[in-house]
Formats: C-alpha cells, structure tokens, sequence
C-alpha cells in the first residue's frame, strides 16, 4: 500500500488517540503534504523534533492498528460489501439459490465483524 495511504488511514482511525500537538504535526505532514521543513518553520521547532514527532506517531498509530485491527476489519469489510454488491447484480440476471446463500453468509459474517 502506498505510504502516504497507509499513514492516512492510520490518521483517520486513530488520529484523535494523539495528543494535540501530536496530532496536529502528522496531520500537516501527512495530510496537508507539508514538508519537514516547513511544518518545523510554522512551528518554531527544529526539522528534527518534526521528523521524531513524526516517527513517533506513525509506531504509536501502527501500535493502535496492531492492537485493535480497525482498519484491517474495515478493509475486510469493504471487501465483502462490493462482493455482495456483484452477487446481487448477478442474482438480477439468474434466479440462482447459492447466491443467496453467499449473501445471506457474508451478511452474517459483516454483523459478527462489527
């Protein structure tokens, strides 16, 4: 996955977990595609104190994601929704029973998951 991705994600789920100041470097960084430099420049702090604020967030928010695993089951999630989204298409077609069996066992699976 992309890294710029990868960190979005790990923001929108967790982000609120980081404290204040935290929060409000990664979001600049990740989000508003600041630099290191710059970020450090609107912030009266060094380039480095930006980067370790930076490293340290992005292991505290992988740390959250090892953890809980919200974005792995969002993911799994979104998974078998567009799956769900074709075999309702398909059953438009055919009047097939297994498909809607395969419906009915991914729906329980997304309400076990949530």
């Amino acid at each position: 996955m992309n890294e710029i991705v990868e960190l979005s994600l790990l923001f929108d789920f967790y982000g609120a977990l980081l404290k204040e100041q935290k929060r409000q470097i990664f979001e600049d960084y990740v989000l508003n595609d600041l630099s290191l430099s710059e970020i450090a420049s609107d912030r009266g702090i060094s380039r480095q104190a930006v980067h370790d604020t930076v490293k340290r967030c992005r292991k505290e928010l992988e740390e959250y994601e090892e953890k809980l695993s919200l974005i792995k089951k969002f993911q799994s999630v979104k998974q078998d929704v567009h799956e769900i989204q074709s075999i309702a298409a398909s059953i438009k077609e055919h009047d097939e029973i297994d498909k809607i069996q395969r419906i009915v066992q991914l729906s329980n699976r997304i309400l076990d998951e949530l």
